[in-house]
């Protein structure tokens, strides 16, 4: 047994119940050695006690350990000295099993011998004690087990409440791509114990607004912040009012009269700020807001005084920050205060298998939204589901595409029942509207990646080009870029040799795979 003196419970003669000495009165636990550790202001105690142990229990080995603490409640000096003791201790646990006394000592060294135990520095089972009851004689004793399989069903707990907030986080979706969830899953993570930035990037539609909303729910939920979630759509802040809406302004600006204005900043204190598209923030508001984010403190414009405001950052971009950097258009510094914790969500196309999923919680939206039960036709159901899933369909503005076409349906069904004929009427519509906007931007794709020699290239080839290099620029290989140009004609071929099939039209314009697979960042 290893344990402290008890300085105030082990002293005195007439006590009823001294913790130690009641070690070794228990018939079914039989001490063999005690190693009573004890500051040397209480060395006369500490003998005092060895020898009513040893009046109790003749078998008992009492070795007295000294142990000078300048402050017992100092957690650093109390678990150095025990950690200090451990390691010299030469625990032999083939010939001997070891316990440690919980009952005496400061609280602080209860923690101590928690802490050494669990991690195994101290190889040894607690003992807690305590006096008897009214009516009874013998003492408690109660050994403590800190075997953590015994508590699986606590840890099941644990582990329901953490998938309930990562449910929580995909809006009650029951996703199933592999990436996604695991990105999820340590957003659930960080966002319920850190209170640091938070940088979601994406093609524009992918999730990021909601899902910042979703992250501010759970650290509320989690009591990481009590104020509200302030939305700033950066790409609004334009023009000499953009300062005024960030960090405020005092009526006298300017010299004369003029609205107060508290600042988007204020109104974020103790809750979070979402810079929604913080890539087309001017740079000097990304001047101040730097200096905002890592003080609290900033001057609303016309002010001779700082404001306090403490927030927590949630930011969204779409485009690649770290080559805006590059281009002079970003601050580095605050990049670099931003970037401590950055996901990137895949766009809809990378995420084929959740389609079905999100289809079930789009009608759900839709049906709360009209008042009204909405549903597929069997047929109709089928159809749009090939077409969505089909890796030919685009999605070019992913989720936002996807939802505003079931909220279409869901509007325009008759009775609440989607036909075929309607889905049929969608596709043709979104398949119109992504070539309509493709258009203008295929010369500039092309020539993004072959330069001056696009001048070449007949406007029939320059289409089919475009769609080839936007594929493999978003395909994570050369195969995966195949499937998705030939999804139709693969289907009928005996071999589906998809990659070699690719390889070869490339080459036709002096093109390779490893050439546009790093050409993304140049293009965004």
């Amino acid at each position: 047994m290893i344990g402290f003196l008890g300085t105030q419970l082990d002293m005195g003669k007439k006590r009823r119940w001294k913790p130690t000495p009641s070690l070794a009165i228990h018939d079914h636990f039989n001490v063999h050695r005690l190693e009573l550790l004890y500051d040397f202001k209480f060395n006369r105690l500490a003998h005092q006690v060895k020898r009513e142990i040893e009046e109790i229990s003749p078998q008992t080995e009492v070795l007295l350990q000294q142990m000078d603490l300048d402050d017992p409640w100092d957690f650093q000096e109390v678990y150095g000295k025990l950690f200090d003791f451990a390691r010299s201790y030469g625990f032999d646990e083939d010939r001997e099993q070891y316990h440690v006394h919980l009952t005496t000592g400061t609280h602080v060294a209860q923690i101590c011998w928690f802490l050494l135990t669990e991690s195994r520095h101290i190889p040894a089972r607690l003992i807690q004690t305590g006096p008897p009851g009214p009516d009874e004689q013998t003492p408690k004793f109660d050994i403590i087990d800190l075997d953590l399989s015994r508590y699986n069903a606590l840890q099941q707990r644990f582990d329901q409440l953490s998938r309930e907030y990562s449910d929580q986080l995909k809006g009650g979706i029951e996703t199933r791509n592999v990436k996604y969830n695991a990105l999820i899953d340590r957003i659930e993570l960080i966002a319920s114990n850190s209170d640091e930035p938070i940088l979601l990037l994406g093609e524009t539609g992918t999730g990021k607004t909601e899902l910042a909303q979703r992250i501010y729910t759970l650290k509320l939920d989690r009591r990481r912040v009590k104020g509200r979630l302030v939305h700033v759509n950066c790409a609004t802040l334009k023009g000499p009012d953009a300062l005024a809406a960030l960090f405020g302004q005092r009526r006298s600006y300017l010299g004369q009269a003029g609205t107060e204005r508290g600042g988007l900043l204020r109104e974020a204190d103790g809750g979070v700020l979402f810079l929604d598209e913080i890539d087309e923030l001017g740079w000097n508001e990304q001047s101040v807001l730097l200096h905002a984010i890592e003080t609290g403190r900033f001057y609303p414009l016309g002010s001779d005084h700082e404001v306090t405001s403490r927030f927590q950052i949630i930011a969204g971009a779409n485009r690649d920050l770290h080559a805006l950097t590059a281009a002079g258009k970003f601050r580095p510094d605050l990049l670099a205060r931003l970037n401590m914790w950055r996901f990137t969500l895949p766009a809809l196309r990378e995420r084929r298998e959740d389609i079905e999923a999100n289809l079930k919680f789009e009608l759900a939206r839709s049906e709360r939204a009209l008042g009204t039960q909405v549903g597929f036709s069997a047929d109709a159901h089928e159809v749009y589901l090939k077409f969505a899933t089909n890796p030919a369909t685009p999605w070019t503005g992913n989720f936002r595409d996807f939802s505003g076409s079931i909220q279409r349906l869901c509007t325009l069904a008759p009775r609440g029942r989607i036909t075929r004929a309607m889905v049929e009427d969608e596709i043709a519509d979104l398949r119109s509207s992504w070539a309509a906007a493709t258009t203008d931007t295929d010369f500039k794709l092309v020539q993004q990646v072959l330069g001056a020699a696009t001048a070449d290239i007949d406007p029939f080839d320059l289409v089919q080009l475009a769609k080839v290099i936007h594929t493999c620029q978003n395909a994570p290989s050369l195969s995966a870029a195949g499937r998705m140009l030939f999804a139709v004609s693969r289907q009928k071929r005996k071999t589906q040799n998809d990659a070699d099939r690719l390889r070869k039209y490339l080459q036709k314009f002096g093109l390779g795979w490893e050439m546009l697979a790093n050409s993304r960042m140049d293009c965004d």
